[in-house]
Order: structure tokens, then C-alpha cells, then sequence
């Protein structure tokens, strides 16, 4: 991560409760990204977060593009 280049920014909307999978049905992501969030680079950060859009759109709670 390069120092220009802002953290990027947690999904974490402070509903915190897992379903059977151990994901999060606030912010989607699995037990172990959210313990590995502030260990991650921005690259890993979006790739979390695109898999956090994709588990949301799954679950019906939000619609694809």
C-alpha cells in the first residue's frame, strides 16, 4: 500500500451476528476476514468486499448490477 493511497475502509455497519456459515449478516464477511481486516492490504480489502457484495446478492438482500 503506498502512503498516498488511503485504507481502505471497513464494511462493518455494527450489526454483528453470524449465521450458520460464520457470516456476518451485517456486513457479510467470514469469521476470518473480518479477524484479518486490519492485517490486509487494499488489494485483499476489495477483494473481501467484492466477496461481500457477491454473498449479499445471494442472500437476496441486496440486487445485482
Amino acid at each position: 500500500m503506498s502512503d498516498a493511497e488511503r485504507p481502505v475502509a471497513s464494511p462493518c455497519v455494527s450489526i454483528c451476528a453470524l449465521d450458520e456459515q460464520d457470516i456476518c449478516t451485517g456486513c457479510q464477511r467470514s469469521v476470518a476476514e473480518i479477524t484479518r481486516w486490519g492485517r490486509m492490504d487494499n488489494a485483499e480489502r476489495r477483494q473481501v468486499l467484492k466477496l461481500c457484495h457477491e454473498r449479499a446478492v445471494a442472500a437476496g438482500m441486496i440486487l445485482g448490477l
